[in-house]
């Protein structure tokens, strides 16, 4: 009897780990393709403006465009 009743919670377990990585797998592929179709990259709708703070500057030399690129981390 004791035998019988350890099989059962053992395939108790069993079941409820496979329905519940089922349910997540299908959890995650379902969050998956919601993000693919996010298109991050397209042209902003409406009123948006461009904002750099790039230098424009004909004259700067290699020294002073050098700090800018430590001074931005860019």
């Amino acid at each position: 009897m004791s035998f019988i009743k350890v099989a059962l919670q053992t395939l108790k377990v069993f079941i409820l780990f496979t329905g519940c990585t089922i349910l997540f797998y299908y959890g995650i592929m379902w969050v998956s393709e919601e993000y693919q179709n996010y298109h991050r990259y397209d042209e902003p709708e409406g009123s948006a403006l461009k904002v750099s703070n790039a230098v424009e500057e004909e004259n700067s030399s290699l020294l002073d465009r050098l700090m800018l690129f430590y001074l931005n981390g860019e």
